[in-house]
């Protein structure tokens, strides 16, 4: 029963939390115009953006077989695509169960220890989040006199004000932290045998082995030409399915290939946030990005782009994320 409200209430806060975003994104504008713009946007822009989004989750499905391969298991890949797709889903109810939750799902059908597949999956992020601080580093290279100003403002002094104040603020906090950091291992070492016997300690450290084995997977693939085009033909897919609704509007129909990656990376930074799904985040960064960095886009218009692009992928993964679980439901029934 605690666990059920516990489970209720994190839901509610993350909500919450989405749904002050968007106030603050949506707070002062004039919802007239924004419908008008809606009805005269141009969504044969937006369904190709669907395609690409598409082709980069399939090539995602590919590239974590690839990884779970040195693992000695051969997921079918509409397994695998079933419960990537059931993960994004899950992100929808709370921020980063979706990992969580197409690992269990695969593990499920497929017979694959779950704390492994979780290994390759932080491998996954990992390399996610290089490839996003990568195209961040390009743009701030190439389009420095552009883009430099927003994400100095907007991101970096604020992120560091924030890291210096909590490091002023929690100096006992940190050498608390440093201190159990440092008891554990001993207290494990001078009890290491009483210890080792426990049950959930060696659970613990059969999980800690699982995760490892799965990490290594990144040096043991044997494809990993074919794990590199995937990575990269993922994030063309990101920048492309960003970059063609910019043509589903009017005001925003003339922003280039560049532009585009701009949208894509503080549209990557904002879903990171510890919202369902972005929800509120992206609305706010997208649509402050396009009215501080170029001339002639209002605040509703960028309103109306986020919300197009945001929106979208949301229908398309809950249409697809609900196809997956009644797939993997269907078939589980069909074993029986």
């Amino acid at each position: 029963m605690k666990s059920t409200l516990l489970k209720i209430l994190k839901f509610c806060v993350f909500l919450s939390i989405g749904v002050l975003l968007l106030y603050f994104a949506f707070k002062g504008i004039d919802l007239e115009n924004i419908k008008e713009d809606f009805r005269n946007a141009r969504y044969n822009w937006v369904l190709l953006s669907l395609v690409f989004a598409l082709l980069a989750f399939v090539s995602r499905a590919i590239r974590w077989n690839i990884l779970i391969e040195p693992l000695n298991y051969k997921p079918r890949l509409t397994n695998t695509f079933y419960s990537l797709m059931m993960g994004y889903l899950a992100n929808f109810a709370f921020p980063r169960l979706g990992e969580v939750t197409r690992c269990a799902s695969l593990a499920k059908k497929e017979k694959i220890p779950v704390d492994k597949l979780f290994g390759t999956v932080i491998v996954e992020r990992v390399i996610d989040l290089f490839s996003l601080l990568i195209l961040l580093v390009i743009l701030i290279i190439f389009r420095f006199e552009k883009f430099g100003a927003f994400f100095s403002e907007i991101i970096f002094i604020p992120l560091g004000e924030k890291i210096t104040n909590t490091l002023e603020f929690s100096t006992f906090v940190w050498l608390g932290l440093i201190g159990i950091f440092i008891a554990i291992p001993a207290l494990y070492l001078i009890f290491r045998e009483k210890l080792s016997n426990l049950k959930i300690i060696r659970k613990i450290k059969d999980i800690i082995k699982g995760i490892i084995e799965g990490l290594k997977t990144v040096y043991k693939m044997k494809k990993r030409g074919a794990f590199i085009f995937h990575s990269l033909f993922i994030w063309a897919n990101y920048w492309a399915m960003t970059w063609v609704v910019v043509f589903a509007l009017p005001t925003t129909a003339h922003l280039g290939i560049m532009d585009g990656l701009f949208l894509l990376v503080i549209g990557g930074l904002a879903m990171a946030a510890p919202v369902q799904g972005g929800i509120g985040a992206y609305h706010w960064i997208v649509s402050r990005g396009l009215l501080n960095v170029y001339d002639g886009i209002g605040l509703e218009d960028g309103l109306v782009f986020a919300t197009l692009s945001h929106g979208s992928q949301a229908i398309l993964i809950i249409i697809l994320g609900t196809i997956s679980f009644l797939m993997l439901i269907r078939r589980k029934k069909a074993l029986n």
